[in-house]
Formats: structure tokens, sequence, C-alpha cells
């Protein structure tokens, strides 16, 4: 399943039902990529502290620190990071608060979900965020500083 023309990703995964961790997991390294596993959102916003991730794929209900509460202080401190966020649940709203003006950098998984989803999601979010900005916008925020 590994591809070769993709490069390997540092994956952080935050949830809390073992089930769906180990299944994420097993996923994602048979794609070659390297997976840490964090059980709530504090011992992942502690790992992403002190080790570069190039994508965290989290849930939104955990123990000790909800996602959304890992989200709020992971975009404080690296607000460049893909995320995909995968739950069970979206309150009304939901989808606009993770979107939060980071449109490009959140994917979301709706449980449940395919193994081919999850792979494409977490690809084209981590593209997304690897784009250089267009220079149109560059050239229109330089004319706008005229």
């Amino acid at each position: 399943m590994a591809d070769r023309d993709r490069p390997a990703l540092k994956v952080l995964v935050a949830e809390d039902e073992a089930l769906a961790a180990m299944a994420v997991e097993d996923v994602l390294t048979g794609c070659g990529h390297t997976v840490t596993l964090a059980t709530n959102g504090e011992d992942a916003l502690h790992m992403a502290r002190a080790c570069h991730f190039d994508v965290l794929i989290t849930d939104l209900a955990m123990p000790r620190m909800t996602g959304w509460e890992l989200l709020h202080q992971l975009r404080q401190e690296q607000p460049d990071l893909p995320v995909v966020v995968m739950t069970g649940y979206l309150p009304p709203g939901g989808r606009e608060m993770l979107v939060n003006g980071t449109q490009t950098l959140v994917g979301l998984l709706l449980k449940p979900f395919t193994i081919t989803r999850l792979v494409e999601l977490l690809e084209e979010v981590v593209s997304r965020a690897r784009r250089p900005a267009p220079v149109v916008e560059v050239r229109h925020l330089m004319q706008a500083a005229e």
C-alpha cells in the first residue's frame, strides 16, 4: 500500500478510542507514514510541542483536553499545521468553528469513514498546506499597502 511517489509523513493521531487509533495507525503505517499516538488532547499537545509533525489527526471528544481545546492551543503555536478532524458528532456551527480562517489546513472526517477517504483527505490537507500562496494574492496585498 506504500506509495514511493509520495513523501512519508510524520503524523500525530489524537484519539481516545483504542480500536480507532490502532486502525488509523495501521492504515497510515501501511502507506509508509510514521505515526505517533496520543490518547487525549493534553498528551497530543505535549507531543506536538516536543516534536515536529507534518499533520495532526484528532478526534474532538477526548478526556483531559478535548480536540477543540487542542486545536485552539495548536492554532496559536503552530498556525500552519495541517489538521484532519475525525468525529462522530459535529455540533451546529461546528464546521465553521473548525475552519475559522484556516480552511486550507483543515479536513473533516465524519465517523464512520472509509480507509480510502482517510488517506485521500490526509494527502489533500497536507498538499494544500504545502502549496505556495498564489502570486495574485501577494500582488493584491502589495497594491493595498500603497
